[in-house]
């Protein structure tokens, strides 16, 4: 039975032995692996740098981009003003000559009977010039 004890703590021993044996090398692996992924962040974190150094510029591009939209933006504000100002100046303009010229219809027709007559008299007195004038 001694020897049903001693091998027993052999068989265990050599288990035991077996178990190390393979968490050595599964700790070799696990050390190798994690050594690609520090390798593989440290990659990643230079990528990561560039990228933010290029959003960084493009940032402040777009940021000077549309200062420049706005300052050409009031820039047309001020234009479109003028331009509609103009148009106000035509527009008065014009309804002063319609007004001028209303009136001075109006002015015609209430005076329509005596610029007939004054022709007609400058008519006579032009036929009788030209009969005086010829005898």
């Amino acid at each position: 039975m001694e020897i049903l004890l001693y091998l027993a703590a052999i068989i265990a021993a050599v288990a035991f032995a077996v178990l190390v044996i393979y968490l050595v090398l599964v700790l070799k692996e696990t050390k190798r692996t994690m050594s690609h992924v520090a390798d593989t962040l440290e990659g990643l974190e230079k990528q990561m740098e560039g990228i933010t150094v290029e959003t960084t510029a493009l940032l402040n591009k777009t940021n000077k981009l549309a200062d420049d939209i706005n300052d050409k933006t009031t820039r047309l504000n001020t234009l479109v003003d003028g331009v509609k100002n103009i148009g106000d100046s035509v527009k008065d303009f014009t309804q002063s000559i319609r007004t001028v010229s209303q009136s001075v219809n109006r002015i015609a027709d209430e005076n329509r009977e005596t610029t007939a007559q004054a022709i007609k008299w400058s008519t006579v007195v032009m036929e009788m010039f030209k009969k005086n004038r010829n005898k």
